[in-house]
């Protein structure tokens, strides 16, 4: 194997493969990237065994080939190389030589005869969304997966997708993040809904693959178990969680006694000053007392206490509600729009926070029952 590639498309690519490599592999070969070549390209190619990462890197390709490298090792090389041209090249002994400028590294090699075949499900229904919008849902909804949870699926993000609508979806127990997007999506004949639980941490390095400036497609592959991912030069195959996701419709209120208006950066600033004083506390909680127009958010610890006022609109019956400090910034933190609405019936009951006119979000978050 022979090849001549950019420096820099060959460290973009080997960053966007390797974020399948897992931090503990089970076997040697689990630790490495799969170096393939093709026409006027070469795949570099990583596993986990569940998760697939694979980046096409265009080249000059003087002699086919292929072979397995030190992943992780072979990337940081790369980093560390000048601008430039890059040179491979592979003997019959798999010993490879990777050159650039006055910098000459060698690797040793591995057959690829053991290395995982990556799943190809090119052919099964092609679903397109646009990408610049996906990463920012993704990137909306991710806080709120489970890092750890009995109920596995609880660990993934639920895409749901009908004609008019794509939905993700993130529920850790205490909070509920859902971002939507409206637009014409083609499904499967005599099909209304397609969904799929996808792993939280998958959802997360698909979002860093995405190019934030693209204003392309991404192109999804499903097939029930899997899903194939198609992102510019790379793509990505996943085993999808098994399971029902929780009934997520059933949890959010359909009626409330109390809504109130407020602008968001003033709330956010508030709640993250009120949450210095927070963490020092036992429970990290913020209280939030709605009286008229005015919010009072309170924090207090042993140390000392915080007290800050801001005007809000209030529709219905006055409300004094307490929160996690965290899991409240977390939500505030994720909406952009100038001013936000925050719904809710009583002091124990769900919190919700959505937009003051459309639907493109809505975000869920459980009190914590305090003593007056």
């Amino acid at each position: 194997m022979k090849l001549l590639c950019s420096a820099q498309e060959l460290i973009t690519g080997l960053i966007n493969a390797t974020r399948a490599l897992n931090a503990r592999p089970a076997t040697q070969v689990l630790e490495c990237v799969k170096l393939s070549t093709g026409e006027e390209e070469f795949a570099l190619t990583c596993t986990d065994g569940a998760l697939t990462v694979c980046a096409h890197v265009k080249a000059q390709i003087e002699e086919p080939g292929e072979v397995l490298l030190p992943g992780r090792l072979l990337t940081e090389i790369a980093r560390k190389l000048p601008e430039g041209t890059v040179s491979i090249q592979m003997n019959d002994k798999l010993l490879t030589v990777i050159r650039c400028a006055s910098s000459r590294s060698t690797l040793t090699g591995l057959p690829v005869t053991e290395f995982p075949k990556m799943l190809d499900l090119i052919n099964t229904h092609a679903l397109h969304v646009p990408q610049k919008r996906l990463k920012d849902m993704i990137n909306r909804v991710v806080f709120a997966i489970a890092a750890q949870e009995s109920r596995q699926t609880l660990t993934g993000c639920l895409m749901e997708v009908t004609r008019t609508e794509l939905r993700l979806v993130g529920l850790d127990g205490f909070r509920l993040a859902l971002q939507r997007m409206h637009g014409d999506f083609i499904l499967p004949d005599g099909v209304t809904t397609v969904k799929a639980i996808i792993p939280g941490h998958v959802m997360g390095e698909m979002s860093r693959i995405m190019d934030d400036s693209a204003d392309t497609m991404i192109t999804f592959h499903m097939d029930g178990a899997h899903l194939m991912a198609v992102i510019g030069n790379t793509t990505l195959v996943t085993s999808l969680l098994a399971g029902e996701y929780i009934n997520y419709r059933q949890i959010l209120p359909e009626k409330w006694l109390t809504r109130v208006t407020v602008k968001r950066a003033e709330l956010s600033d508030s709640i993250e000053r009120a949450s210095l004083m927070a963490r020092e506390g036992k429970n990290n909680l913020v209280r939030m007392t709605v009286s008229g127009d005015v919010m009072r958010i309170t924090s207090m610890s042993e140390l000392g206490d915080v007290l800050e006022e801001l005007s809000v609109h209030l529709e219905g019956e006055e409300i004094e509600i307490a929160f996690n400090a965290r899991y409240i910034s977390d939500v505030i933190k994720n909406i952009d729009d100038e001013c936000c609405m925050l719904s809710m019936n009583t002091n124990v009951s769900p919190c919700v926070v959505s937009p003051v006119e459309g639907d493109d979000y809505l975000y869920l978050v459980l009190p914590v029952r305090v003593a007056n």
